[in-house]
């Protein structure tokens, strides 16, 4: 049901939306024959239900593969029934991409790779991007809502010619049908002041596909890198990272499986939820100085740009062959002025003193953080004082990471114990636990590297009594 209610722009959040899309959609050195690209779909893939039970995939709501047949997001939003909700689900479709060689009797038969007239085109998979909306009163959505996916197959034939015209071959791409199911509802919450948990489940509905399908088969009728964008008008949602504290009991009742929820949009704002199956903060944005998508969100774009640019002529010929999406990122990379790579080096986007506290120059009681302070007389870092407990190296603590303005991944070590390794203090006078995980397997390792996690000291809890030798 539609409304005739304007809805929030989406323009912000789909720029996030569409790095999630094509999050490792294909990667450097972005060539089919490079080793990490011949497993792909790693997030958000919804498969046939048939398929994932026959697979064991654990479907309980809690825990299992990344790959489900459905994924739930529960939000909290605070709007009147007159309020339009929208709700867009987007994800890939894969297009099987088959190059075919001309037979003598005027067939075709599927190729690994066929060459013409200095064009090579390989055999790959690609994928397509489909985006339906759902859009209701808050009204409505009390009552339940949904909405029947229905993607049709299709096949597209480009065909190749020599050099004198004549039929050679052609590049096959075929689409299979899927089918999916959108379910949106609202909620009221048990709180002091009106709020909804609005609840939208995505589900694989295909029934097409046979429970004994190798997982190449069964990617035919999945739903790639599957996410929500919702938008609400009068209203606002709440952050489940950092949610008010009077709704803090009814965003601990919020289950999401397979995705995660954050806010989007410009900062400030609350009327754009995105829900990801990758984790992310409130308000993520790509940033400003990158020229565009090269598939991976995580690695640093100078280091990417610059890698493209040392591919050999060979690996280029292959990479544009590979996919349309690949001789993309190499055009934009080879084209790419000197001022746009320069920008990509770094950039400030506050200008701070080092030290808070007067000049950093004669600041007496910092001298130590000044680029030519003695180190020896910054304060003692051997011990912090938490909860009326003294840890030092060797103390045994609960790790209870903050929720907010920390690492996201860190909300999985919640409850579990560690070992204090080291007190530090930064030039900001703020101290910080470096800590191993009890049962870590490669504890040993990152002690050895000096790579450990850090906690505020109100993010852990002592455990009396338990201290380890250094």
């Amino acid at each position: 049901m539609r409304t005739d209610c304007p809805s929030p722009r989406l323009d912000g959040a789909e720029a996030v939306a569409d790095a999630i899309l094509y999050e490792g959609y294909l990667l450097y050195p972005y060539r089919r024959s490079s080793t990490k690209n011949r497993v792909r779909w790693q997030f958000g893939v919804l498969v046939p239900p048939a398929w994932a039970a026959a697979q064991g995939l654990v479907d309980s709501g809690v825990a299992g593969s990344a790959e489900s047949p459905w994924q739930r997001t529960a939000c909290l939003v605070e709007a009147p029934d007159t309020a339009s909700v929208r709700i867009r689900l987007r994800f890939l479709h894969l297009q099987r991409k088959v190059a075919e060689r001309r037979t003598a009797d005027g067939g075709y038969r599927p190729v690994d790779r066929i060459e013409v007239a200095g064009r090579t085109e390989l055999s790959f998979d690609e994928a397509v991007p489909r985006e339906f909306d759902i859009e209701a009163t808050v009204g409505d959505l009390r009552h339940g809502r949904r909405l029947d996916v229905r993607v049709p197959g299709g096949e597209d034939v480009e065909p190749l010619v020599d050099g004198r015209g004549e039929p050679v071959g052609r590049v096959v791409r075929r689409r299979w049908p899927l089918s999916a199911s959108v379910t949106a509802s609202a909620v009221p919450c048990e709180t002091p002041f009106r709020l909804l948990r609005l609840e939208i489940r995505v589900e694989n509905t295909d029934r097409t596909t046979a429970p004994d399908s190798p997982r190449d088969e069964a990617l035919r009728c999945c739903l790639l890198a599957a996410h929500t964008l919702a938008t609400v008008s009068r209203g606002r949602f709440l952050s489940l990272l950092d949610p008010p504290e009077w709704a803090a009991p009814a965003a601990r009742e919020c289950r999401n499986v397979h995705t995660f929820p954050v806010l989007a949009g410009e900062p400030g704002s609350a009327d754009v939820l995105l829900s990801s199956p990758i984790i992310l903060y409130d308000h993520p944005q790509i940033a400003p100085e990158s020229p565009g998508d090269l598939h991976d969100a995580t690695e640093i774009d100078e280091i990417l740009s610059l890698r493209t640019l040392t591919l050999s002529d060979a690996e280029k010929r292959e990479a544009r062959a590979t996919d349309p999406r690949a001789a993309a990122i190499l055009d934009r990379v080879d084209a790419m002025p000197p001022e746009v790579l320069e920008r990509l080096h770094g950039a400030i986007r506050a200008l701070e003193p080092v030290c808070p506290v007067g000049d950093a120059a004669t600041d007496p009681e910092r001298p130590w953080c000044t680029p030519d302070g003695d180190a020896e007389g910054a304060p003692d870092t051997g011990t912090v004082l938490v909860g009326g407990t003294v840890l030092a190296r060797g103390s045994r603590v609960r790790l209870r990471p903050r929720r907010r303005g920390t690492d996201a991944h860190d909300m999985f070590l919640a409850g579990r114990t560690g070992r204090v390794e080291q007190v530090l203090l930064d030039v900001d006078g703020t101290r910080f636990l470096a800590v191993t995980v009890d049962d870590d397997p490669g504890a040993e390792l990152h002690q050895w590297y000096g790579r450990l996690r850090h906690f505020r000291p109100d993010e852990v809890e002592p455990l009396a009594g338990e201290v380890t030798a250094p």
